[in-house]
């Protein structure tokens, strides 16, 4: 592939939509570039990439093409690289419906752990800047005080929606483990974007080894310590199995600082 026709995929480190299309990418074999974005700074070229008046990660590109939104982006892969194993044709219509389902609790697992992850500034900005050239750092840490309340303003941060995405993201978690009783897969008897999606949303509550950021010790206890009313749950541990079957290291090659 040329240059010219590489994908490009636009990333925030600590974005679970952003790991579902970077997992479907590898587990695929499609060849792409990482471009890591910074926090804050992203808005602006991600606005102006997108074309669909929204500041969102993930966004891929190659040549002219432009696609944001990790549904969108599913779709525009497998008609641009499909057929896709991911995307067996005989189960399309339930493995859509369950990648629906897991995107729509996605903005609620992110709300429900910055609320107490905001308490931890230092954690915070050290993920934010972890791809930062240096003055985009400077930038973040010397505008934390604005953008603090401006991303929980943009994100409802707040108890009352945190309590709403609480039940939630309970009754898809009920939902999950209702359905492994049926098998280790979502969908027949191989991974799809249905099993990415589901472990990939989740991850940030089950915190898999795998995952640089999740992973550590110190977003498990800092960030995702309120993830305790499910740690019992087979739904969380079941993520935690498909990742360590199916995803390997992540970032086996760096992204690069956009």
């Amino acid at each position: 592939m040329s240059n010219t026709n590489a994908l490009t995929l636009y990333t925030i480190n600590m974005s679970h939509y952003s790991e579902k299309i970077r997992w479907l990418l590898d587990y695929e074999g499609i060849p792409y570039i990482e471009q890591a974005l910074t926090p804050a700074i992203h808005t602006l070229p991600m606005l102006l990439k997108g074309g669909r008046g929204q500041t969102t990660v993930p966004l891929v590109q190659r040549g002219s093409k432009r696609v944001q939104d990790s549904p969108r982006i599913v779709d525009w892969l497998a008609q641009e690289y499909g057929p896709l194993k991911s995307l067996p044709a005989e189960s399309l219509d339930e493995i859509i419906a369950i990648q629906r389902r897991f995107d729509a609790i996605g903005k609620g697992v992110a709300r429900y752990l910055y609320l107490p992850g905001f308490a931890h500034k230092a954690l915070i900005l050290d993920i934010w800047t972890q791809f930062a050239t240096p003055w985009e750092s400077r930038i973040v840490r010397a505008g934390y005080p604005i953008i603090k309340p401006m991303f929980k303003l943009k994100l409802k941060i707040n108890k009352k929606h945190v309590a709403i995405a609480e039940q939630r993201i309970d009754a898809e978690i009920k939902w999950l483990e209702a359905r492994i009783k049926q098998g280790r897969y979502l969908v027949g008897d191989s991974l799809t974007i249905a099993d990415i999606t589901a472990a990939s949303l989740l991850a940030p509550l089950a915190c898999p080894e795998e995952h640089p950021i999740y992973g550590t010790s110190e977003f498990r206890e800092k960030m995702a310590g309120v993830a305790k009313l499910w740690a019992d749950s087979p739904a969380l541990q079941w993520v935690r199995d498909i990742y360590a079957a199916h995803r390997g290291q992540i970032w086996q090659v760096m992204p690069n600082a956009a």
